[in-house]
């Protein structure tokens, strides 16, 4: 599992940011193609908006991958 935390002075990170944080898709880009196509589920649902607001206690499921987001 990889975990990646929220910066402390941000409210929340956005999907295909965390994603990128992560080191599970190589850009922005990637990420944006990998949601749009519904390859990445978040809280076990396929979600598909790039820009959706993760606030903590998250877990993103992408390419046999597992990714907590911690406050």
């Amino acid at each position: 599992m990889i975990t990646v935390s929220i910066r402390e002075n941000e409210e929340f990170i956005k999907l295909g940011q965390a994603l990128k944080k992560a080191g599970v898709v190589g850009s922005g880009v990637d990420a944006k193609f990998v949601i749009q196509d519904g390859q990445v589920r978040l809280n076990g649902e396929v979600e598909t908006q790039r820009g959706k607001k993760l606030y903590g206690g998250e877990e993103i499921s992408y390419n046999g991958e597992t990714i907590k987001i911690e406050k």
